[in-house]
């Protein structure tokens, strides 16, 4: 079984950067960086889904011997709160709870940023294609199957700045223009809304890749989004 303290520091780096400096709990959403403390130290805890030992939080879902209980795929970022009410009331919160906190956790930010209903369609095309065409230059720059500057070596460069592109810029837009399409559904036509259930399978896709670490593929983008709300 793996040292309960060794969390590799690329590990850490990843929780942090899928959490965006906020508390993975919906409920919640605390800043782990607290303006109180500078705002350049956390709070942050590293929360396993699954417990080292035998008797804990959860351990009787483990479903391997040798699961990696100090992997990416088994920690959630928490503020200390969050985390001891977890694992004090581990039977409200199961694996797949927490799996879905952190899939989702980028989503739950959006609403803090205002999202509301738009009388217009007009208004609407306006806000989605600003946040399409900012990751489609993205997308053209540095995806690995299409963009200009793709460098095969995954630990180059150019292959860093997709991951981290793909994380703190293209899936928050997806996430805002997911909610913000939800809240103003009124303006769907019904080709608009077989549309947009392609699009929010692709942002899972994405989602579980790219924050979750798992290698599931994503469906293509639906380019018939680029037409919505026209």
């Amino acid at each position: 079984m793996s040292d309960r303290k060794h969390i590799p520091a690329e590990t850490k780096l990843r929780l942090f950067a899928s959490a965006a400096g906020y508390c993975q709990h919906p409920h919640c959403l605390k800043p782990l960086f607290p303006v109180a403390m500078g705002g350049d130290k956390h709070i942050a805890e590293m929360a396993h889904m699954i417990s080292h030992g035998k008797s804990g939080p959860r351990s009787e879902e483990r479903l391997d011997e040798d699961e990696g209980v100090n992997s990416f795929e088994n920690l959630i970022l928490l503020c200390p709160t969050c985390h001891t009410i977890i694992d004090k009331e581990p039977g409200g919160y199961s694996r797949e709870t927490l799996m879905s906190w952190k899939i989702n956790h980028l989503s739950a930010l959006t609403h803090k940023q205002g999202i509301r209903f738009y009388e217009e369609r007009g208004e609407l095309r306006n806000i989605v294609i600003a946040a399409f065409a900012e990751n489609k230059a993205i997308w053209k720059k540095y995806a690995p199957s299409e963009g200009e500057a793709f460098d095969c070596n995954p630990e180059a460069e150019v292959a860093k700045l997709w991951d981290q592109r793909m994380r703190s810029v293209i899936l928050p837009n997806h996430f805002l223009m997911q909610e913000i399409i939800k809240v103003n559904a009124g303006h769907l036509t019904e080709t608009e809304r077989e549309t947009f259930a392609l699009y929010q399978e692709h942002i899972r896709g994405l989602a579980e890749r790219h924050i979750c670490g798992i290698a599931r593929g994503a469906i293509r983008y639906p380019v018939e989004m680029e037409r919505i709300f026209e």
